[in-house]
């Protein structure tokens, strides 16, 4: 079939677009949580180690690295609670020659969905949260009121708590937060998420939810909530400072993990995506 009508999707993209990029540069030495294999780059070919006939010659680089480093998002074989993935799956029979066919990352389908930033320390009248700071289903509440950006069923909601300002500090240790603590939600913050039937939920900490000072991963409510009891995407270490600066808080989210068949995670890019006025 032939259609004569002009696709209004086209039309936006000739009346040009303006990108946010929500993702984190890879690089050796960024801070990262320790439960996980570190980010490793190098050269094994560089240009001269072998020429062509003609002068020509290429390098090409070697990988090493976990999928739940750097920007990235949590598959539903990420976490267990109680022996059981999300739908009530045993944690031990669903992973079959070391790999999750049915949980894994490679199950996520590609995300072009409404996003909507909620910048939470700015509806609070703060910079940033405070280390360890929760936030709570009235800020979330108050934050939706403040922007006029209601979170609805399918939408990505990004939570921006101000932490990453810290990404790259050269004390990597301070995003981290071990001994300071890292604002996020709790668990009563991932119901919030969760009664709005988010797709996936992402903030731009290590570890998405809040972290009480000193006490690191030891345990992690929001990831039950989100990943294990509904089923809702965990995006995690998104670099939100820009969108948030532009005053941007509803856009066009895009992101598509890679296909590693069986993972519990894939390093993204993903992007907020506006029309040019």
């Amino acid at each position: 079939m032939t259609s004569t009508g002009t696709d209004p999707l086209l039309e936006v993209l000739r009346g040009g677009l303006t990108v946010y990029d929500l993702g984190r540069p890879l690089y050796i030495g960024m801070p990262q949580s320790p439960n996980h294999p570190a980010f490793w780059h190098t050269l094994p070919r560089r240009h001269g180690d072998r020429v062509r006939p003609d002068g020509g010659s290429a390098a090409n680089d070697m990988l090493v690295m976990g999928t739940h480093v750097g920007t990235h998002i949590d598959a539903l074989a990420h976490v267990s609670h109680d022996g059981r993935l999300f739908g009530g799956a045993d944690a031990e029979q669903a992973c079959q020659d070391g790999r999750y066919p049915e949980h894994g990352v490679h199950t996520i389908e590609p995300m072009v969905r409404r996003g909507v930033l909620l910048d939470v320390p700015r509806a609070l009248g703060e910079e940033h949260c405070a280390a360890g700071y929760e936030i709570t289903p009235a800020d979330l509440d108050r934050t939706v009121r403040a922007q006029g950006t209601p979170v609805g069923a399918g939408d990505v909601a990004l939570i921006r708590s101000g932490w990453g300002r810290l990404f790259d500090d050269p004390d990597r240790t301070r995003y981290i937060g071990h001994d300071s603590g890292v604002p996020g939600v709790g668990e009563a913050g991932a119901r919030w998420l969760a009664d709005r039937g988010v797709h996936a939920a992402g903030a731009d900490t290590i570890a998405f939810e809040c972290l009480p000072a000193g006490q690191g991963h030891g345990v992690l409510p929001a990831h039950r909530v989100l990943l294990v009891e509904s089923g809702i995407y965990i995006i995690e270490t998104l670099a939100l400072e820009e969108v948030a600066a532009a005053g941007v808080h509803e856009f066009a989210f895009v992101l598509s993990p890679l296909p590693l068949l069986g993972a519990t995670g894939s390093p993204v890019r993903p992007l907020a995506v506006v029309g040019r006025a």
